[in-house]
């Protein structure tokens, strides 16, 4: 008797590929299973959000664009950096 002998003996045995495969099969099972249940939870805030109307990001206007605000006649002009 090899080493690779009492090693298996101690596992158990070697088991027979039809129940390496059913095994293999149950694990498939079970991963589609958890992976319908993600998608149906994105299919559901998918659904939430799909009900809720698109606001739009407000953005900053131009000065120009923008009404007065007092009298002081003060206009900043804000220029990018050049590096």
């Amino acid at each position: 008797m090899d080493i690779n002998d009492s090693e298996t003996e101690s596992a158990g045995g070697i088991e027979p590929a039809s129940d390496l495969s059913e095994i293999a099969a149950e694990c498939a099972a079970s991963n589609l299973l958890d992976f319908a249940a993600q998608l149906a939870g994105l299919a559901e805030d998918l659904k939430a959000l799909s009900s809720k109307p698109i606001e739009p990001i407000p953005t900053l206007a131009e000065p120009e664009d923008q009404p007065e605000s007092g009298s002081s006649g003060i206009t900043l002009k804000i220029e990018p950096s050049r590096q």
